[in-house]
């Protein structure tokens, strides 16, 4: 086992349960477009950024449109999502979260954020969890999203990690993929038939204990 000094986490479905909140976001936009999306779809969008998912969408209900059209249609499909989030509350992180957050800092280990969502600073504020994080990586910033590994090692790189010292924590087999190709340790948080690429997997952030990494 490497010696870690830092941890990377994604926060829809590892820290807090956002991701059905993005999805109905999405539900109400393709609704609107004459898109019906079945829940099963949701699956698709883990893990990937705004403007991928709205490709994703457009493609499964044979929509074309101009890249200014999806520039409006991200930034309602925004417009929902954000609305929705003004109302969490400490309360909406997943079961276990601070306490990880609280291990790992606990530890000496240097906490990072690396979230294709680009609403995460104002949500970890209504989490309550916004102190307990070093810094955040800006989607905004990065050349590609996941999978590519441009976030997470953007991630590092704003705590002074390098990638082999770092630990990855993601739900999506694109951030399991985006965390193994910037050279780190990855663990999954969920199915380990579905996350095969990560190094070790457990069902819930809840059984995550930095303490079995070190």
């Amino acid at each position: 086992m490497p010696r870690f000094d830092a941890v990377l986490f994604d926060l829809d479905g590892v820290l807090a349960d956002t991701a059905h909140i993005h999805f109905a976001a999405w539900r109400r936009l393709g609704e609107e477009l004459g898109i019906h999306l079945e829940p099963a779809f949701e699956e698709k969008l883990k893990g990937v950024d705004r403007m991928g998912s709205l490709d994703l969408i457009l493609a499964q209900g044979g929509v074309q449109r101009t890249a200014e059209e999806k520039r409006v249609l991200a930034d309602r499909k925004n417009g929902y999502y954000t609305a929705a989030i003004a109302e969490q509350t400490p309360d909406d992180l997943l079961p276990g979260a601070r306490r990880v957050l609280e291990e790992v800092r606990a530890a000496g280990l240097k906490v990072a954020l690396a979230s294709a969502s680009r609403n995460a600073p104002p949500l970890l504020r209504q989490l309550g969890i916004a102190p307990l994080i070093d810094a955040i990586a800006d989607p905004a910033a990065v050349k590609a999203p996941k999978p590519a590994p441009d976030l997470f090692l953007e991630a590092a790189r704003l705590v002074g990690a390098v990638p082999e010292r770092c630990l990855g924590i993601e739900d999506s087999v694109a951030g399991i993929i985006s965390i193994k190709d910037a050279g780190m340790v990855a663990v999954g948080i969920g199915d380990p038939t579905v996350l095969t690429r990560a190094d070790y997997v457990v069902p819930t952030t809840e059984q995550f204990h930095i303490g079995d990494f070190l």
